[in-house]
């Protein structure tokens, strides 16, 4: 009595898990149908990726108000979010490079790595380098850039064609700001 009952993490099958693990099996649907996008394979490629990104925000809010944070939804849902936008981005480089340059995709993905070894490496020296704000903005960046590139091979728009673009320079631009802070806040914690 008085004694506290041991706080028990809840079950690693829960609805959150399990809408990462759907965005990350929805990968190869999208690679498949981006692998030569008609209009309506890219129509479709693009709803599968507008509700697969909408899973990246679903799973994490209902994580936190179920009180279902699990370890392995921890490593679970940054995994699902970085294959999701690295596989559209290199399939957007694949399709037509001219929309999505490489050089620019290389930038976006190598700094996904960079930042993810530094948390691991700060987490191992108890370090806890929280998410930024402007991560948040790049990947809104990245999603908008990506539904944006996929879509128009559907509507075929130069509107839509100048959003993608300037959502993928924004993305890149965010992506390299966001990955100095991360280093900046790293640095400062070391004593």
């Amino acid at each position: 009595m008085g004694v506290d009952a041991p706080q028990v993490e809840a079950t690693a099958v829960n609805v959150p898990n399990l809408l990462s693990i759907s965005r990350i099996l929805s990968i190869p649907i999208f690679v498949v149908l981006m692998l030569h996008p008609s209009p309506t394979r890219a129509l479709a490629a693009g709803i599968i990726f507008a509700l697969a990104s909408i899973t990246d925000w679903l799973d994490g809010y209902l994580a936190r108000k179920w009180g279902q944070v699990t370890k392995i939804g921890k490593l679970l849902d940054p995994v699902a979010d970085k294959l999701l936008i690295a596989s559209a981005l290199i399939m957007l480089v694949e399709v037509d490079p001219t929309r999505a340059p490489a050089w620019i995709v290389i930038v976006i993905i190598g700094r996904e790595f960079a930042v993810t070894g530094l948390r691991a490496m700060a987490a191992s020296d108890g370090i806890v380098i929280p998410a930024e704000n402007m991560g948040k903005y790049k990947v809104g960046a990245q999603i908008t850039a990506i539904l944006s590139l996929v879509s128009n091979h559907y509507f075929e728009s130069p509107w839509i064609e100048l959003l993608g673009s300037a959502a993928l320079w924004s993305a890149l631009v965010l992506a390299i700001v966001s990955g100095a802070q991360y280093f900046v806040n790293y640095w400062r914690n070391l004593d």
